[in-house]
């Protein structure tokens, strides 16, 4: 669209359109302003013309100061049409066709004090709408590419720029040097389109360097030099600042920078540990003295598994940086005494670390930062030792609770259940195998379901799911316990590869603070993947953080009807055989039934509190959530987060036999909205692991996977969505891309920080 012949910004000839509709037109807003303001409807005509380009400097059209020019502000313009006050943006005396100019004009994220636009750029491509996604780690060998939407940084459409990857620097270091060195020698000269699909371009960045010490990453800034003149200054674009705008990440299942010494048995001798149980196997890295203390990560085998069997994870993380000890385990009595193996032993290796390995790595081990790691009944044992700490039943010697960092089970146990079995506030992984023979997640015994413990989890906690993996897997030694398809096998090299790459991230973010390997926690496994992992497995990630600055939307903890979310809000649906309850299996069998509508739910006990919503569909349906008036204000968070499973055996999982997906639509105040299939991300709903056994048909326990929008990404292409007042989230299903059929459980609605 031209005025006076020029483009139009996005949002302008947006809003040109719509006002051009009539009272029949798609934005209720807009067209109510034709019928009752014409003057307004006269004034956004001229002020369109005006806003072809952003506004530099200061952010005066931010009325409602949350660093960004939205809806909100032009609302607050529009409400406040003709009279003075905080609408006026001019400061004329009058709020007019200038202030809708300005707002207009400045659209999208406020430039910093000196002119400069902060905002995400590094991103891959996406296949549909929103057509880039914004995300902050690539691995070594993949392209960063660089993603402006022009309707929202108008001056970058159909531009030329000079895009530089620089080495990160603090604002501070930016505001003393604005000087741009590319790190590669040259920055990449790229030519934006007139759109956002058009403006997703991949960088010269392959080459880029990973290795950072003991870092898993490196940081840099990314700039677009939109005047080309080698500087950061008024009108270019930084992914970066306060932080780096993206990582080159390296492989995380290869071995790190470092040397390992092992140590293959060391006899502590330690008194308050049984006769029987008082070996360790020790490694850690060969130049430590020359090291600040480093973390301690324990590994507790299982019952009839050894301490000597955990080489691969022993080895790797000691070559990143950690001491690391597997430790005889009294696993034959049961999870009580497994327990107290783990907790002792951890006591011994700091207090004898003068005498190990003639005190290789004395006064070098940090045992205010502790990493548990259990396998099966140990996978029990250290959620029990944590929680007899929690609970004051045994006092821990030279540590504390505090020191646990991070709990990680590898196929647990439930053998005490609810109350005794039970992470409670400690940072949780679960990683657990669907092929399992031995801890199977089978409907007839809640001892082999390993996501009961994972469920209980208050803090911050993620799973990995592993298609093909069976229990012994994850050590040397055990024996082969598959019980899945034939052919689907991934065996010990490709399941232990996982599991690397899964403990190194833990224990790099939760232990070291490294940001960049939170997304590994939780983008799609089809979308970000380590390195050494076949891009044929299938793994299912699940990721939570209850943070107290994030928001839940509906956990269905509370408020039980199905008209209700926890929150408050009312919840309205089309879809079919709605059912909220607990995500518990009500019978022995996997056959699905109509009396069993949680059939495949092996994810609590009785006793347990996990809940859910399930339904199912075949024609097109929706599921939307209204957002109570505390909670509209989207503008503050970052991710919306929702995962979901697909219902194992039934009839519409059985026809879809494929990936689950559904759009995602944000409704505001307005009557605005906007909507993104889930499958642009590059995953979706995996399908059960079509194991048999426990009853007919195919299709194991169900899989939950999260799905994690950035908000922003509502606001692609000139959207006028207003993301500080949202009033509905609406899940539609059935067409538009989204599946035809399907039967789902969707959970923790919320909204993240980060």
């Amino acid at each position: 669209m031209l005025c006076g012949g020029r483009p139009l910004s996005g949002v302008a000839a947006r809003l040109l359109r719509s006002f051009s509709l009539g009272p029949t037109g798609p934005n209720g807003r807009c067209d109510i302003l034709r019928l009752t303001r014409p003057k307004v409807v006269a004034a956004c005509f001229a002020a369109a013309c005006f806003a072809s380009h952003s506004v530099a400097g200061d952010c005066p059209a931010d009325l409602n100061a949350d660093g960004v020019v939205d809806g909100a502000d032009l609302a607050a313009v529009l409400g406040g049409w003709g009279t003075a006050g905080s609408s006026d943006v001019t400061g004329d005396g009058v709020t007019d066709a200038a202030d809708i100019s300005i707002v207009l004009g400045g659209w999208g994220p406020c430039p910093t004090g000196n002119g400069v636009i902060e905002r995400e750029l590094a991103a891959i491509s996406l296949s549909s709408y929103p057509w880039a996604s914004f995300v902050q780690s690539f691995n070594r060998t993949s392209t960063v590419r660089i993603a402006v939407d022009p309707a929202q940084v108008a001056t970058v459409a159909n531009a030329t720029a000079d895009v530089f990857v620089v080495e990160d620097r603090s604002s501070l270091e930016w505001a003393s040097n604005p000087t741009l060195a590319d790190v590669r020698g040259t920055p990449d000269v790229v030519t934006f389109g007139a759109s956002i699909d058009a403006s997703v371009l991949p960088l010269a960045t392959t080459t880029l360097p990973a290795t950072n010490g003991l870092n898993i990453g490196k940081g840099y800034d990314l700039v677009v030099d939109v005047n080309r003149n080698g500087l950061l200054d008024a009108g270019d674009l930084i992914d970066g600042g306060e932080g780096p705008g993206f990582w080159i990440v390296s492989d995380l299942t290869a071995a790190g920078p470092l040397a390992v010494s092992q140590i293959n048995s060391f006899d502590t001798n330690y008194a308050p540990i049984a006769a029987a149980m008082q070996l360790e196997r020790i490694y850690y890295p060969t130049d430590i003295q020359n090291m600040t203390p480093v973390p301690l990560v324990v590994i507790s085998h299982g019952n009839g598994h050894n301490y000597a069997w955990y080489d691969y994870i022993g080895q790797h993380l000691a070559s990143w940086g950690y001491i690391v000890m597997s430790h005889q385990n009294d696993t034959v009595p049961g999870i009580e005494t497994a327990s107290t193996t783990t907790l002792q032993h951890t006591a011994a290796i700091i207090a004898l670390q003068a005498s190990i390995g003639g005190g290789a790595f004395n006064g070098k081990l940090d045992s205010t930062r502790i990493m548990w790691i259990g396998h099966s009944r140990g996978g029990e044992g250290i959620v029990r030792a944590y929680d007899r700490i929690f609970d004051g039943t045994f006092v821990p010697t030279n540590y504390a609770l505090s020191s646990i960092k991070l709990l990680s089970s590898i196929a647990p146990t439930d053998f005490l259940g609810t109350n005794s079995a039970n992470p409670h506030s400690a940072p949780y992984h679960l990683i657990y195998g669907a092929a399992d023979g031995d801890v199977c997640g089978c409907p007839n015994s809640d001892i082999a379901d390993s996501f009961n413990l994972y469920e209980r989890a208050l803090a911050e906690r993620f799973s990995t799911y592993v298609h093909g993996a069976d229990h012994n897997d994850f050590n040397c030694c055990g024996v082969n316990d598959f019980s899945g398809p034939a052919g689907t096998s991934i065996g010990n090299a490709g399941a232990q590869a996982i599991a690397k790459g899964a403990f190194l991230a833990g224990v790099k973010y939760f232990i070291d603070g490294q940001s960049a390997a939170k997304e590994y926690l939780w983008r799609q496994y089809e979308d970000l993947r380590p390195i050494g992992v076949n891009a044929n497995y299938i793994v299912d990630l699940d990721y939570r953080d209850p943070s107290a600055d994030n928001r839940i939307i509906d956990d269905f903890q509370t408020n039980a009807g199905t008209d209700l979310s926890s929150s408050g809000g009312a919840v309205a649906f089309t879809v079919s055989n709605p059912n909220e309850g607990l995500l518990n299996d009500a019978n022995t069998t996997f056959t699905w039934s109509t009396a069993d509508p949680r059939n495949g739910m092996t994810r609590g006990r009785t006793s347990d509190a996990t809940k859910g919503f399930i339904f199912d569909w075949t024609t097109p349906s929706t599921l939307e959530w209204s957002v109570v008036e505390a909670q509209r204000n989207f503008s503050g968070h970052t991710y919306l987060s929702i995962r979901a499973a697909q219902g194992t055996r039934h009839p519409n999982t059985v026809a879809l036999a494929g990936t689950a997906l559904y759009n995602v639509t944000l409704v505001d105040n307005n009557g605005v909205s906007q909507t993104i299939n889930i499958g642009a991300y590059k995953g979706g709903v995996q399908r059960p692991y079509q194991r048999t056994g426990y009853g007919t048909g195919a299709g194991w326990q169900n899989e939950f996977e999260v799905t994690r929008i950035r908000l922003t990404d509502f606001l692609t292409g000139g959207s006028m969505l207003d993301l500080s007042n949202i009033v509905a989230v609406r899940l539609s299903f059935g067409a538009d891309g989204a599946s035809v059929q399907g039967r789902l459980s969707v959970d923790d609605l919320m909204l993240d920080k980060d």
